[in-house]
């Protein structure tokens, strides 16, 4: 790196020492840009490579002079609810049985008031598309294609909450105990879509009586969501965020018992042998491996402490004078290009 402008842009010069020899280009900068402003930036052509913003893809589509390549990542987005909180002394997670939060048919029913896939359809031109479990398809045989997920049912949801004791109160259900209920989702700031996105399932929530409403009443910068998230704000309930993933399929990184990015804290017996015996010895035999992805995914969904909700196909504008740049995985590294074999040719 020779240059950071912090907030702004990074500028990187090749190393004279690099052993594959001396590459093409002299330099790279990467630019900060505001989301809003992309599909401007790209139908100006401000840079040569740049990520389409999906909602902005209807804008940005036909400008001449650039190629569009896509992939779908290793990623998803997903609903965390909050039971509990990370002990940094002891180096692990400690559920809350009495949390607000940890109570399977009230987290059911918030999944089952979710209309992801409209929202998906109408929101992203398509480009964002409902998962159903934790574990990407990309994933092959560990993925499990038996999985439903949850798909939009109100009347389901309803169900679930009538029968668990959340009774209407009025406007409101109020908790098992009748104590008023309400819950708070700490949710990202972003595109222009993410307002109305979360504001329609915050009007889902609330057809099936639930008081769900905004942490300070408005979405969180991102710094300041991951804060919150992660130092466990009392003030969250439940949280919408995203995971980018490794080549290697297990989940205990992210959802162990001892991992801190174990956001929502929760913790079980059967989630802590799942997770053993996902990376076990035994899981050597592939067979036994594939099967115990497929229990944890079906164990995870019934459970719903994170509920999956979607990912995103991932496009780049490349303008036409650039050569050598590619998303395959034989030339590509964790989403990025091999950078000694891109060139500008003038």
């Amino acid at each position: 790196m020779a240059k950071l402008v912090r907030g702004q842009s990074a500028t990187w010069v090749p190393n004279e020492y690099y052993w594959r020899g001396k590459p093409k280009l002299s330099k790279i900068v990467y630019q900060v840009v505001s989301p809003n402003s992309a599909s401007q930036a790209i139908k100006a052509h401000k840079f040569e490579v740049a990520q389409v913003v999906n909602a902005q893809w209807k804008q940005v589509k036909d400008t001449k002079g650039v190629k569009f390549i896509a992939q779908i990542p290793l990623a998803y987005n997903y609903l965390g609810f909050k039971v509990g909180k990370w002990d940094a002394k002891k180096g692990r997670n400690v559920m809350n049985p009495n949390s607000k939060m940890n109570n399977k048919s009230l987290r059911q029913a918030i999944a089952y008031s979710m209309n992801i896939a409209q929202v998906t359809k109408h929101y992203t031109n398509g480009l964002s598309f409902q998962v159903p479990t934790l574990i990407p398809k990309q994933f092959g045989d560990y993925y499990n294609k038996d999985a439903k997920g949850y798909h939009y049912d109100l009347k389901k949801a309803n169900e679930l909450l009538d029968k668990a004791g959340y009774k209407k109160k009025g406007k409101w259900r109020t908790q098992p105990n009748g104590k008023p209920l309400k819950i708070n989702l700490l949710a990202m700031s972003g595109s222009v879509t993410q307002e109305p996105i979360v504001q329609n399932y915050l009007q889902q929530w609330h057809k099936v009586g639930l008081n769900v409403q905004l942490v300070g009443g408005r979405l969180t910068e991102f710094n300041s969501f991951y804060d919150k998230v992660q130092h466990d704000d009392s003030a969250v309930d439940m949280f919408m965020a995203g995971w980018g993933l490794s080549s290697e399929p297990s989940p205990n990184g992210l959802y162990s018992e001892g991992g801190p990015a174990n956001y929502t804290r929760f913790v079980t017996p059967e989630n802590n042998k799942l997770i053993d015996e996902i990376d076990s010895q035994k899981a050597f035999d592939r067979k036994y491996r594939v099967q115990k992805f497929r229990e944890w995914q079906q164990y995870m969904n019934d459970e719903a402490y994170v509920v999956p909700m979607f990912n995103s196909y991932k496009i780049f504008a490349i303008d036409d004078k650039i050569t050598g740049y590619s998303l395959k995985p034989t030339e590509n590294s964790n989403g990025h290009p091999l950078w000694y074999k891109v060139g500008y040719v003038k």
